[in-house]
This record gives structure tokens, sequence and C-alpha cells, in this order.
């Protein structure tokens, strides 16, 4: 891959004159997100994973979670005002957002939709999220994503301390 190849994720990023830094990995179909961070050499926490889903009114709604979590639709669905949510099928996503399954970005997608950032992004200095192309991350600080695409923090996983 070249480097200076550019995904959307990146132009609308340098638009906004947001600071970033792009990363690269050989992409695999059946990488899971702990592996991706694990090429990066990133802790898990820092990396994360963009979830689409759709609301009982119809509404489309995006939540970005560190990729060895898991999004609790209960809590998501109350964050958005929702008496239910569900993900979206995988068919759906490119031709709603533009970008496809592995390379969602919550930056630049083709129509803007509410999004929220489980809150323990504030905690990282800087966090990962795919820049919008399998294989294509970025990396950069949690307040400059909430700018780039216009987000606000929630509660959003399965409280793994309450499982037990």
């Amino acid at each position: 891959m070249k480097k200076e190849e550019k995904t959307n994720v990146m132009r609308v990023l340098e638009a906004k004159k947001i600071a970033y830094e792009s990363h690269t990995y050989e992409p695999d179909a059946t990488m899971s997100g702990e592996e991706i961070a694990g090429i990066l050499g990133e802790d898990p926490a820092k990396v994360f994973k963009t979830l689409v889903t759709q609301g009982k009114t119809g509404q489309y709604y995006v939540f970005v979670i560190p990729v060895a979590t898991e999004l609790d639709l209960k809590k998501a669905a109350k964050t958005a005002g929702e008496k239910a949510i569900a993900m979206i099928k995988q068919k759906d996503l490119l031709p709603l957002t533009g970008y496809v399954h592995g390379g969602c970005s919550p930056i630049g997608m083709k129509k803007a939709f509410p999004t929220w950032i489980h809150e323990t992004a504030q905690e990282c200095e800087r966090m990962f999220v795919s820049a919008g192309r399998v294989g294509f991350q970025v990396e950069l600080a949690p307040a400059d994503l909430l700018r780039a695409a216009n987000c606000r923090y929630g509660n959003l996983i399965i409280d793994e301390s309450s499982a037990e």
C-alpha cells in the first residue's frame, strides 16, 4: 500500500484541520478488533469499532465502542431515546453509510447520524478508529473525534462486572 494513499476520513479530518496519524495493516477478513489492536501494538481499550443501528422509530444511530467490548442494546436505546434498537444488516451498511463492514468509520458517512462514543474514550490520550477502509486506521485525540463526527459520550457497553 502506498503511504500517501488517503481515505475520505483523512480528507474530512484535514478539511477540519484536525491532527491525526494514519496506520495501515494487511487486512484479513477473519481478523477481530483485538487482533487489529495487536497488529497496531495498542491496548484494545484504545481501539474502537463503529456500529450502526436502527431504532424502533426507523432512525439510524452510530455507536463507537472499544473493540473488545459488546454494545449493550438497552443502554444504546436509552441513550438514543428509543424504546428499542437493533443492529442493521451487514448488506445495508454500504448503501447507508458509504462504508463496508470492517472499514466503517464514524467520520464522513454519507449522511450524519446521531453518534455516541463510549465514555471510556475520555480516559485515552489518543484513540483509534477506522479510516473508512479495511486495513486503514486513524489515531486522534478523543475530543477531535467528537468534533469530526459531531458526537457525544455515553455509557454504551455491556458491563462485564455486572454480568458476574
